[in-house]
């Protein structure tokens, strides 16, 4: 997808304030410099915390964002989906195709519904999307009280459910919130945060995750193991703020252990369900900022990246914008379909 210059300076001073809400800086420590923390789980031996995988990047996808943003596998499709927010786009790509799409809004998250449909969050409402003919049609609002907000992180849960976050165009803080959409109603189930990120799930332990990326904290939440709506109330499972890390996109894999791309840090890290760090992939630009499983096996990691704000950065081998994928990494879990 050609890039909608005219479109991303529109757009420019709210990513920039955004980059400002989390003190974003290219001096902030990279992949080595992530340290373990909390009691590893009973019985896990002691491990080499500063260990960077030897499972190097490649390039799927060639085509430079400004802000890629929500990888999905389609399960059904065998294809990658994912957005360019401040370019109002979408792509895809298979073994044998590329697609994209001028969606008209900012979209920031995506999950799937069936082969055909997609559900979309957009900076007005949740929607469906008809991947064949390119219709969208409106399943609710979203903040319409709250107009200089948008729609951020989101995913689908396992128990056919969809979390979706939002934040202030202009990055203020408190002004964000998480949603979900369960069986036709939309419900708050957090309020007050600044930037909402990083939403994922561990099916196995009934627990939800989400990230608010301004104030370098990740969150754990219990979740019914019938419905999928919160049990308890959030706890704080890591807090990055003393190394300044900005925990942005994440995903569960399949032993339950947390991948969480760190943006300006150039690695996704591995997460143990204790908070112990297990392991760290470099992304070979600055600004990695959500993976997903996928692959014909779900083996396969695939990652997001931002060329916003990375002008006068050189590049390392990986131009800055391009949508990595990580081959044969560890076991992850298809998404799940959305419910409708």
């Amino acid at each position: 997808m050609a890039a909608k210059h005219q479109t991303f300076s529109h757009n420019r001073r709210q990513f920039l304030a955004t980059a400002v809400a989390i003190g974003s800086s290219l001096l902030l420590p990279g992949c080595q410099g992530i340290k373990s923390r909390g009691a590893p789980e009973k019985g896990r031996e002691e491990m080499n915390m500063s260990k960077v995988s030897d499972t190097a990047a490649a390039v799927f996808d060639g085509r430079i964002c400004g802000l890629g943003e929500s990888p999905l596998w389609h399960p059904a499709r065998q294809e990658l989906f994912w957005v360019d927010l401040p370019n109002n786009g979408m792509l895809s790509a298979s073994g044998v195709a590329t697609n994209a799409w001028d969606m008209g809004e900012m979209v920031s998250a995506l999950g799937w519904i069936d082969e055909q449909r997609l559900i979309l969050a957009s900076e007005t409402g949740l929607y469906q999307f008809d991947i064949n003919t390119g219709a969208k049609t409106r399943m609710c609002e979203l903040e319409a009280d709250r107009p200089n907000n948008r729609s951020n992180d989101g995913r689908a849960d396992p128990w056919g459910g969809f979390w979706v976050g939002t934040m202030s165009k202009e990055a203020e803080p408190g002004r964000g919130a998480i949603y979900r959409w369960y069986r036709g109603e939309l419900r708050q189930l957090v309020d007050g945060l600044t930037i909402s990120n990083g939403i994922c799930f561990d099916r196995s332990r009934n627990r939800g995750y989400y990230a608010d990326s301004a104030r370098h904290l990740i969150f754990s939440v219990e979740l019914s193991p019938d419905s999928g709506w919160p049990s308890a109330e959030p706890q704080i499972f890591l807090d990055l703020s003393a190394e300044k890390l900005v925990p942005d996109g994440a995903v569960v894999d399949a032993e339950g252990c947390m991948w969480s791309a760190q943006w300006d840090s150039s690695c996704v890290v591995r997460y143990a369900p204790d908070g112990t760090v297990l392991a760290k992939l470099d992304a070979g630009t600055p600004r990695p900022t959500c993976p997903a499983f996928g692959g014909s096996n779900n083996r396969d990691l695939y990652l997001t990246t931002a060329a916003y704000g990375l002008d006068n950065v050189a590049s390392t081998g990986i131009s800055h914008g391009t949508t990595l994928v990580y081959k044969g990494v560890v076991n992850g879990v298809a998404e799940p379909r959305v419910q409708v």
